[in-house]
């Protein structure tokens, strides 16, 4: 056995597997504190030739890219880096031309690989860069943020913004490997922590009422540091995640349930700007409680449910109404529908809705009277 094999085989007690069951596509989430020090090691199994290209942000890069790029070359792999600009931002055209341009420029084939460093805007964009270049190469997750490890390096959605709204173009294309070292959440600033918290009690809200009363019960002790209790959420939210994905990779059917919050939150980001005012998570956040909201009042939840979810999230200190979102003092009930009826999710014509008959039972549905979506508007917004 080599020194390699050796160190892999007393590192595996020390990290959670998933894995994405896909027919020629399967790929495996890994989890536990100390990953991006290992990463050479455990991505060298996947890679089709000793050689990636890091990419990064500036957020990212001087707080994790040495030690992933020493991660790689102590594991003989080539490695180059590129380092874009952080913030939703990113995620535009001009940025993917200049990223695109950059790869090229470092002479990539086919079988280099690139790896993803960072949130979930590193993530959709790298993933987009490698979908399309040389009509499709490899790459890896390396997340760095609580929703990108929960959410958006699990699936292989990828993608940019356009000014008609969030990740309207894209393509489906899935990692070869993600590897969630959540020792690296303590970097995080408490906004983008509870940002990606919101996707973690996503996943109770939408199918798992258990796992949503534990979050009720151990939340709180989770955002202040808890590592145990961190990686727990980390593994359950991905296992959900990846049972979804594995019986419907493109979004035909079940997987729309994610969607849970998002419909809501998609439009409140794109009246904000997509900008630092309302984060993504925190979106979610508030999406889910109007989902939550707007069920009860069609009689199909429990009004107990919606105060849970309602109460919880604001528990652990995030926002639950647009009212509460700094700087923005006018909403307007025209401009929100306008909004979701740019999600890509419409069909027909008409907005697919994600709502709930209580906690941990979340369906998909278009059949929704939209002037009972205009007036759980108008109370979300001027209350």
């Amino acid at each position: 056995m080599t020194a390699l094999s050796n160190a892999a085989s007393s590192a595996a007690a020390d990290y959670d597997t998933l894995s994405v069951d896909l027919a020629g596509r399967a790929y495996d989430i890994q989890i536990g504190e100390g990953l991006l020090a290992r990463a050479g090691m455990l991505s060298r199994p996947v890679l089709r030739q000793p050689r990636v290209i890091i990419v990064t942000d500036s957020h990212v890069a001087p707080l994790h890219l040495k030690t992933v790029e020493e991660s790689y070359r102590a594991a003989g792999i080539d490695t180059a880096s590129v380092i874009v600009p952080a913030g939703e931002g990113s995620k535009r055209f001009d940025r993917l031309q200049a990223l695109l341009d950059d790869l090229l420029d470092a002479r990539i084939e086919r079988r280099t690989t690139l790896v993803a460093l960072g949130g979930g805007v590193i993530g959709d964009l790298t993933g987009f860069a490698a979908a399309i270049l040389l009509r499709g190469i490899d790459f890896i997750q390396i997340p760095t943020t609580l929703l990108a490890q929960v959410d958006s390096s699990v699936g292989g959605k990828t993608g940019i913004n356009t000014r008609h709204g969030k990740n309207l173009v894209g393509a489906f294309h899935q990692p070869r490997l993600v590897l969630a070292d959540t020792g690296v959440l303590d970097t995080l600033p408490r906004r983008e922590l509870l940002a990606g918290y919101a996707e973690v009690a996503k996943y109770g809200l939408l199918g798992d009422a258990e796992f949503f009363a534990w979050l009720e019960a151990n939340g709180a002790t989770l955002v202040a540091g808890d590592m145990e209790k961190r990686r727990h959420a980390v593994k359950i939210s991905c296992a959900a995640k990846a049972a979804i994905v594995a019986r419907d990779e493109k979004e035909t059917g079940d997987r729309a349930l994610l969607n849970l919050g998002h419909t809501f939150g998609h439009a409140l980001e794109a009246e904000t700007g997509f900008g630092e005012m309302l984060l993504h998570g925190e979106a979610v956040a508030i999406g889910m409680v109007m989902a939550f909201d707007l069920s009860a009042r069609l009689g199909l939840c429990p009004a107990e449910d919606a105060v849970r979810a309602r109460r919880h999230l604001r528990d652990v200190g995030l926002r639950v109404s647009p009212l509460e979102v700094a700087g923005r003092q006018h909403w307007s009930v025209d401009k929100l529908l306008g909004h979701m009826a740019k999600d890509k999710k419409v069909a027909d014509g008409r907005i697919t809705f994600i709502l709930a008959r209580g906690i941990g039972k979340a369906f998909i549905t278009q059949d929704v009277d939209v002037q009972a979506v205009r007036d759980m508007l108008a109370t979300s917004i001027e209350s």
